[in-house]
């Protein structure tokens, strides 16, 4: 009864002696291919199934006969120990079954105070592993969608306002260079107005995905609201910052966006500051960087003006 209980089992049961000689398997274990060999039994475990990690796995085995203790193994420290077919091939891109191994001390009649065997467990864990993956996925969309503009695809003004703060905390305590770049479209109404809000969006995104092409990978590019950008400059000075932003306005005003059977050409204004001792926080920092945008727009666009403490 009790073998055809264990034959019976959704779960894999492997019995070896001390010395990892195979002396049982049961029907479960009988999809692994090592195990369609009418003359397997008494073979070394290590021999039968040659993927198994067997330093790792003797030390494990070692510590079961030892301290009469069982071992154990997850799919999520190993995804598996025993190269077997799983019955997701399709939802998963996994190729072998994950895996929850547990090896027990077994005592036999003869040996009653000793560890003579150990039993090894094989549970399926694919469905667990399968759900726990998409999980992560979508947490980490989830993750990315919170701290993306969903048109652009750049920072959003929350997560860029989180970097800015980070940013401005480091350079404050290790005065270390940091600038920032504010702008916006000019006579971004116009554009909507004649061609259409989905023109616009075509602008917009084309013009991030044409800015975010000029940035270091370190530099935050974050849309701040509306048509109105920011970028977000570690360890670069004045000089640097005023340098790429003229790069930008003049990439910017040659960028041609073709919609439908226009070709919509734009412009843009912007402020430039950089962070200094007379900086007290960063809502002071953005604040001068809007007063020289201002000053771009008021002194006829298509310009670039430095912050002047004057």
């Amino acid at each position: 009864m009790h073998s055809l209980v264990v034959e019976s089992l959704n779960t894999g049961v492997i019995l070896v002696d001390a010395d990892y000689n195979l002396v049982y398997f049961n029907h479960f274990m009988q999809s692994h291919p090592a195990l369609k060999s009418p003359d397997i039994l008494g073979k070394n475990l290590f021999s039968v199934f040659p993927e198994l990690p067997k330093s790792w796995m003797t030390r494990k085995l070692q510590s079961v006969v030892m301290l009469d203790s069982p071992a154990f193994s997850s799919w999520e420290q190993r995804q598996y120990l025993f190269k077997m077919q799983h019955t997701r091939p399709i939802t998963t891109s996994n190729e072998f079954m994950a895996q929850n191994i547990s090896m027990l001390p077994i005592k036999s009649d003869k040996t009653k105070n000793e560890v003579d065997h150990i039993c090894i467990t094989v549970e399926d864990a694919t469905d667990v592993c399968f759900y726990q993956e998409k999980l992560k996925l979508t947490l980490a969309e989830l993750e990315r969608s919170n701290r993306t503009d969903g048109l652009t695809q750049i920072a959003n003004r929350r997560y860029w306002e989180e970097r800015f703060n980070t940013a401005f905390l480091s350079a404050v305590r290790y005065n270390e260079e940091l600038s920032l770049i504010l702008f916006d479209l000019d006579k971004f109404k116009i554009i909507n107005d004649k061609f259409g809000h989905q023109a616009g969006d075509k602008v917009l995104i084309e013009s991030a995905a044409l800015i975010q092409s000029m940035l270091r990978q370190h530099d935050v590019f974050g849309r701040y609201g509306g048509e109105e950008f920011a970028i977000l400059l570690p360890n670069t000075g004045l000089r640097g910052a005023y340098e790429l932003a003229e790069r930008i306005r003049v990439a910017f005003e040659n960028q041609i966006v073709e919609y439908k059977s226009f070709n919509i050409a734009a412009t843009l204004s912007l402020g430039v500051v950089s962070y200094h001792s007379g900086i007290r926080n960063y809502d002071d920092m953005l604040t001068r960087a809007d007063m020289a945008l201002y000053e771009s727009k008021r002194s006829g666009r298509n310009k670039t003006t430095v912050y002047q403490a004057s």
